[in-house]
C-alpha cells in the first residue's frame, strides 16, 4: 500500500502555492530529472507531498548556488539509499517472519 506521502495527487497550481515556485521552475526541474510527476489520462501533471518536500529542497539549494546536475546527483543517491534500505528491511523482515 503506498503512503499518503507518496500518493500523486496535487495539481501543479496547487504545487506552485505552496512552494512559491512557478509553474515553469517547476516544469524545468522536471525536464532536467530532479522529480517526476504522475500523468492522468489527459496528460496532467500531479504530484505527490514528497514531490513537494523535494521541490523544497531543490528551491533551497539553488538559492545556495547548487547547479541542477549536483542536485540530481545527491537526489539520485538518496533514492538508491533509499531502495536498498527499503530492500534490506524487506529482506530482513522475510528471513524473520517479522511484520512491517
Amino acid at each position: 500500500m503506498t503512503s499518503f506521502k507518496e500518493k500523486k495527487v496535487i495539481s501543479i497550481g496547487i504545487v506552485s502555492e505552496l512552494t512559491g515556485l512557478s509553474l515553469r521552475k517547476i516544469r524545468y526541474y522536471e525536464e532536467r530529472g530532479l522529480l517526476t510527476p504522475g500523468r492522468t489520462e489527459k496528460g496532467v501533471r500531479k504530484y505527490s507531498f514528497t514531490d513537494v518536500d523535494t521541490l523544497m529542497k531543490i528551491a533551497e539549494k539553488r538559492e545556495e548556488g547548487v547547479q541542477t546536475a549536483e542536485i540530481k546527483d545527491k537526489l539520485t543517491k538518496e533514492h538508491n539509499r533509499k531502495k536498498f534500505r527499503d530492500e534490506i528491511k524487506g529482506q530482513i523482515n522475510a528471513h524473520f517472519q517479522m511484520r512491517k
